[in-house]
Formats: structure tokens, C-alpha cells, sequence
């Protein structure tokens, strides 16, 4: 792998860790389910299970990825709705906690100033965990936002209220699979989800589950849906300049237009853990977004048998919620296709 003039020359060893490998249709099924497991469940990464930071060689890509959205407009990408100081500080305090425990080499914490190995930043903070400054080229807007430019996962806060309903409270969200930041921030979880096919039973006991992942927990689950492209960023709205029929993806063409080795689709999915904040009444909601190459999927008699049958069984209501109406019988040709 080409050395990146973003991570800092004493740090570089670190880009030849390889990324935890999951595959989460092991049932062959496309449902829709919390699909919770609990924190610490051994799912074959070793100690990157345990790790709600997975921290690796792709860290350079979700940087620039991240900054990319930070030159666009952060307003597109990061959003706040009735996000207390108070809040802000203990999801600060729980990060800076977190980072230091499970990468100990790469974050050191001292006097109140956090030293990030992999950017060679150092955000100082107050006493009680409100960003005082930073040394970044970067104008962060707040402790929430220089923390997720060190990490490449995104980061969502849900917070309940007194009375026990929910709402999305602060989102950091350069990754998105066609959902912006936008629409979501400072709705309940039923409104978040609405849009789901399926979703009604889990909405009936949204309350309940809220609940739980703020006082039970942690949780770790998976999500997963089909790209044809391996692109971090699948806003809705296009950046400027850009066509948005070539921003949208999801066209699968099984030879045209491709790489010489590029395979024509991937397995997207997403990495959530959900831990919860009690004294706050709230809990962090982390997406790390990964892609599986569907080319090594098909040379895998077993992942193939698994991805066709999961595909198989979606609904027509999950097919066009995925976007994949249109492409479903050219991907299952191609999949079928075994040299």
C-alpha cells in the first residue's frame, strides 16, 4: 500500500493493519430485526471485537473522506438539535475514555490535551471536557466534531426525554448510504426509521428498545444492502459539479465500464454499536461502514450460496428500499456465472 502524506511519518507502520472481516449474512436471510448481540461477542477479529474504535489500514480513506465533506459544507454532514453542553461533555469524556483504552499507542491523554498519534492533532479540553482548542488546520465546532475527525467511524447521539419518547440529538455522518444527516436529526426513532421497508414491528416496540440501550447493553449489530461502487459518501444530494445520476450508484453493470479486476458490485454493510450513557439518559450510536468485494464473494461457494439466498428471500418492498428492483436478476445472473 502507497505511503499517505496525511498520516504522520512515525505513525505510518500503523496503515499495515488489516480491517476486521465480518460477514453478516451467515443466515442466508435478509430480515429486519435489532439483530442485537452483546458487546464482547467473539466474532473471529480477536481483540477488534472488543474495540468500538476499529482503527486500521483504511484510516487514511475515511480521513479524507471526512475532510471532503468538511470542504463541502459541514453543515450537510454534522448537525445538532437540542444537544445539552452537559451531554456533549460526557459523550466527550466516554470517547477520549474509549480511545485510550482500546489504542493506547495511538491516543494519549494528559493534562487535559488529547494527543492523536494518526493525526498528530491535539485537542485540549477544558475541565469538563468542553474543547478548549485544538492544534488542527481545522476549524472544529466543537468537541463532537474533533473527536470523530480521529476516528472512522461516524456518530450518532440519541437522547430520551422525561417522558420517556426519544430524539436524535447530534449526528456525525460523513459515510451515509443514501440518507442525509439532514432529515433525521431531532426525530424520534419511529420517524428515523419510517422510511425502512419492514420496520413496523420494531417500531411497535421502539420505546422499549430505546430504553434498553441506554440502561442494558453494550450491543453490537450488523446492517447490509448492495453497492456498485465502494464510495464512503452515498449522500442523497450530490456535491456540486457532480452529475447526480453518477453520485447515486447502485447500477449494477456486470462488465461495462469497470477496471481491469474491478469487481461490478460489493457488499456494503455497517458496523453499529450501541452503548449507552445513563446519567445523560442517552446512548452513541456508531456506524463504521465496510464493503465486502462481491468478485471474492463469487469465488466463495458457501458466501455465494449465502448472498443469493439472502437476496432471494427480500421482499418487493425491501428490493425497492435497497434499490435494487431493477438490478436484481443481472446480479443473480452474474452470481450464477462461476468460471
Amino acid at each position: 500500500m502507497p505511503e499517505n502524506p496525511n498520516i504522520p511519518m512515525h505513525n505510518r507502520d500503523f496503515i499495515h493493519r488489516a480491517p476486521a472481516r465480518y460477514f453478516p449474512l451467515e443466515k442466508g436471510l435478509y430480515e429486519v430485526a435489532p439483530g442485537l448481540r452483546p458487546w464482547g461477542t467473539d466474532l473471529g477479529n480477536g481483540s477488534a471485537d472488543s474495540h468500538v474504535f476499529q482503527l486500521d489500514r483504511e484510516f487514511p480513506r475515511y480521513r479524507e473522506n471526512k475532510q471532503r465533506c468538511r470542504a463541502e459544507n459541514l453543515k450537510k454532514y454534522f448537525l445538532t438539535h437540542d444537544f445539552s453542553p452537559e451531554l456533549e461533555q460526557a459523550v466527550s469524556r466516554w470517547m477520549v475514555g474509549r480511545l485510550t483504552q482500546e489504542h493506547p499507542e495511538l491516543f494519549l491523554f494528559s493534562d487535559g490535551t488529547l494527543e492523536c498519534r494518526l493525526t498528530d492533532e491535539k485537542l485540549h479540553f477544558e475541565a469538563d471536557f468542553t474543547l478548549k482548542n485544538t492544534n488542527s488546520p481545522h476549524p472544529y465546532k466543537s468537541a463532537l466534531d474533533a473527536l470523530a475527525m480521529q476516528v472512522q467511524e461516524d456518530i450518532a447521539i440519541m437522547r430520551l426525554r422525561e417522558d420517556g419518547s426519544d430524539l436524535l440529538t447530534a449526528i456525525h455522518l460523513c459515510s451515509p448510504n443514501h440518507w442525509g444527516a439532514s432529515e433525521k436529526i431531532g426525530r424520534d426513532f419511529i420517524a428515523i426509521h419510517k422510511p425502512v421497508a419492514g420496520i413496523e414491528k420494531i417500531n411497535a416496540s421502539a420505546r422499549s428498545l430505546t430504553q434498553a440501550m441506554v440502561t442494558r447493553g453494550p450491543y453490537v449489530r450488523f446492517a447490509w444492502g448492495i453497492a456498485t461502487d465502494n464510495r464512503l459518501n452515498h449522500h442523497p444530494d450530490a456535491p456540486p459539479g457532480i452529475s447526480p445520476h453518477d453520485w447515486q450508484g447502485r447500477s449494477f453493470e456486470a462488465a461495462s465500464g469497470l477496471a481491469p479486476g474491478e469487481p461490478p458490485l460489493y457488499v456494503r454493510f455497517e458496523r453499529q454499536v450501541l452503548w449507552g450513557i445513563p446519567d445523560q439518559r442517552a446512548f452513541v450510536f456508531t456506524i463504521r461502514s465496510y464493503f465486502l468485494d462481491g468478485a471474492a464473494i463469487k469465488s466463495s461457494p458457501g458466501e455465494r450460496a449465502l448472498l443469493r439466498s439472502a437476496l432471494l428471500s427480500m421482499t418487493p418492498e425491501s428490493l425497492a428500499y435497497k434499490g435494487l428492483t431493477d438490478s436484481l436478476p443481472a446480479i443473480l445472473s452474474w452470481l450464477e456465472q462461476v468460471e
